[in-house]
């Protein structure tokens, strides 16, 4: 039996899909229910209170894992108890790169390596579903803003991401292994906005900000180290992270999505 932590997000809604439709058993945790497959159980949790995991994670064998509360020790504990000898860790690319201000990210990839379980790590770049964030904008003024306009990024949909997930999960091969996540090529936020515009048949008017205006609006919703690092690696990106991994396509077989595929996919939230 599979466990997906944070059943009712991006990447773990998909992935809850995925492995439904491979005819596999799975336990979706989310603090509260959702939409799911049919035949796919549904065990309220909450990563921050590792006592809340327990049935979820009785006679399972593997865990999708998020960064999520503040004792992941303590959840890999509980999940070894109920029975999970593979774990699956969607971390961050900033947790390899720039580990000082991921230290949240950081902190799990240690645990789980040093869980005793067979583990993988997942390190994505920017996700192409933060676009999501200019939906209100979008319908209602046809408007998009976001600081260092022209500052190219490899985002990657998160439904590759899921995607990769089920393969690592379902298959041997992966134990040990971190795996890079990025999408086909680095666009800018400028061409985000364009590219969103064009799924919709409108123009979509783009409004550079500054960092300090982008950062007193991530501060509301966003802890302050996390504002720092992701306005640091949009504004300031290393090589590393300008670069386009190898590894969707190594395990996929196919070259992960571009970012005009998603905005096709996703249009209905932003007419």
């Amino acid at each position: 039996m599979f466990v997906v932590t944070g059943a009712t997000g991006n990447v773990g809604g998909e992935l809850v899909r995925l492995l439904a439709a491979a005819g596999e058993r799975v336990t979706a945790v989310s603090r509260r229910p959702g939409p799911l497959p049919e035949g796919v159980r549904h065990s309220a949790g909450d990563l921050g209170d590792p006592a809340s995991l327990k049935a979820a994670f009785d006679g399972a064998g593997a865990l999708f894992l998020l960064v999520a509360g503040h004792e992941p020790h303590a959840v890999l504990e509980a999940a070894k108890a109920g029975g999970v000898e593979r774990v699956v860790l969607l971390s961050s690319q900033g947790a390899g790169t720039r580990p000082g201000l991921y230290g949240h990210p950081a902190a799990f990839e240690e645990a789980v390596r040093g869980s005793g379980l067979d583990w993988t790590i997942l390190r994505p770049g920017g996700f192409a579903s933060n676009a999501l964030a200019w939906a209100e904008p979008i319908r209602a003024h046809r408007t998009a803003a976001a600081p260092f306009a022209d500052v190219a990024l490899p985002v990657i949909d998160p439904a590759d991401i899921a995607e990769v997930a089920s393969v690592v999960l379902r298959r041997d091969g992966h134990a040990g292994r971190t795996y890079v996540l990025t999408g086909p090529q680095p666009v800018t936020p400028r061409e985000r906005a364009a590219a969103i515009g064009q799924a919709i048949g409108a123009q979509v008017r783009f409004v550079e900000q500054s960092r300090q205006e982008a950062r007193a609006q991530m501060l509301g919703f966003m802890p302050e180290q996390a504002v720092e690092g992701t306005l640091t690696i949009l504004g300031t990106p290393t090589e590393e992270e300008r670069r386009v991994s190898p590894d969707v396509e190594r395990l996929l077989g196919r070259a992960p999505r571009p970012f005009a595929t998603w905005a096709t996919r996703n249009l209905a939230a932003f007419q």
